[in-house]
């Protein structure tokens, strides 16, 4: 009766650091890699932390230079609440946000679909006229424009910037015809013979393919509208009612100079839905603002 021979195993342990010395590997080597795109993200990242910090501490703290609290006060952000109307702009801000960019869509896609696509006496110079529009300051026609708006009673509200919305954007016309003219004539061709009106095409070929286009678009409106603080200081009023989030915020702020703490915590209350908006969107935001522009 023979015994039978078996060979002894190998060592783990030689197996095992060698796979952690291929990991480490890897990620150094990942490191190096995207060392520009880390440094730049905690340099945008930064603000936002210290931001975020200094809202939670007290008002004795937030003065001194410390990073970090020593207590985490969240009733801050019920204090910022108790002390300003910022449901009530935050509403104002939101009506404001949601028309002008609805509007807006709704006005500049025709004229940037007419632009790309129809052929028509003065198109060149219905175009020169829009990248006109977008290179003139809002201030140079605000004093006449400010008094059309008061004849027509509609100052002290927030209608003079809406209104104008429904006439179209310069800059979202420029933006939507660059994208409609990179889309293949050969669709709008195809829906003609099946008998598709210029309306009809317009709606059910062309928009489903400039989705991103529109959503860029859509995005960059309602970015300017919450962030707009000229326009709600020059037709909102004295009547807080009537404020935005940006003009409200200003005013918080020089009431409550010396409270950083109640400061930053407003501030991150009035950005944390912008951020959270642009992070939920950001691939179909920066699909369509790389798609358009490619042909010219």
């Amino acid at each position: 009766m023979s015994a039978t021979m078996t060979a002894p195993a190998p060592p783990a342990a030689p197996a095992r650091r060698q796979g952690v010395r291929a990991r480490r590997r890897r990620t150094l080597v990942w490191i190096a890699t995207h060392a520009v795109a880390i440094v730049l993200a905690l340099m945008f990242l930064a603000p936002v932390v210290f931001l975020t910090l200094t809202a939670l501490m007290t008002d004795e703290q937030a003065l001194t230079g410390d990073l970090w609290p020593r207590t985490w006060n969240f009733d801050n952000f019920v204090v910022v609440f108790e002390k300003s109307k910022l449901l009530r702009w935050g509403i104002n801000t939101l009506l404001y946000a949601g028309l002008g960019t609805v509007f807006t869509l709704l006005s500049s896609v025709p004229v940037a679909y007419a632009l790309a696509r129809f052929r028509f006496r003065g198109r060149r110079a219905a175009f020169l006229l829009v990248i006109t529009a977008m290179m003139l300051p809002p201030q140079v026609i605000a004093v006449p424009i400010y008094l059309v708006w008061a004849r027509l009673g509609l100052t002290d509200s927030l209608w003079p910037l809406i209104l104008p919305m429904l006439f179209g954007d310069a800059f979202s016309i420029f933006l939507l015809r660059q994208f409609l003219i990179t889309i293949p004539r050969e669709y709008i061709d195809a829906a003609r013979v099946d008998g598709c009106s210029d309306f009809r095409t317009l709606v059910r070929v062309i928009l489903p393919m400039a989705r991103p286009a529109v959503a860029a678009v859509a995005l960059f409106q309602f970015f300017y509208c919450w962030n707009d603080y000229y326009g709600p200081l020059l037709y909102a009023g004295v009547e807080q009612e009537g404020w935005t989030l940006s003009l409200g915020l200003a005013t918080f702020k020089a009431f409550h100079s010396v409270q950083w703490n109640l400061t930053m915590a407003a501030t991150l209350l009035v950005t944390a839905p912008v951020i959270i908006v642009f992070f939920f969107a950001q691939r179909v935001f920066i699909e369509g603002v790389t798609l358009t522009g490619v042909k010219g």
